[in-house]
């Protein structure tokens, strides 16, 4: 499950869903409107392996890595948030469930950065 916050616009969710992406998003399909920072994590966790995309910069931190889901904190403008999302769904490295789970990435133009659960250094990886 794909579930993206409620910061990104409905505009770049909508386009999402039309392309049959398997998208959720905060406050209007999955969790409350409003919910804090705070709130999000312990929802993921209840969540059947989501994959959290946020424009959030706070959700790109080492302690937040669990098996449980996987966040991706896109550092791009709203208006790409799509094109991103799908790119990275799309990504070798990223392209399961099972490769993203345990997983804080810092999705950007130039390439992803990772913090894995379990490992003491990021990784930067390459767009495909």
């Amino acid at each position: 499950m794909n579930v993206l916050d409620e910061n990104i616009p409905a505009g770049q969710r909508q386009l999402l869903e039309s392309w049959r992406q398997g998208i959720r998003q905060i406050g209007v399909s999955v969790g409350r409107r409003g919910m804090q920072d705070d709130e999000v994590i312990p929802l993921l966790i209840e969540l059947r392996h989501p994959t959290f995309f946020t424009r959030d910069d706070d959700f790109y931190d080492r302690k937040l890595c669990h098996a449980k889901y996987s966040l991706v904190y896109l550092a791009v403008e709203k208006n790409e948030v799509t094109a991103f999302v799908r790119r990275f769904l799309r990504h070798p490295q990223f392209n399961t469930k099972a490769k993203r789970m345990g997983t804080v990435i810092r999705a950007s133009h130039a390439h992803l950065t990772c913090w894995q659960l379990n490992v003491d250094r990021q990784v930067r990886v390459a767009w495909q």
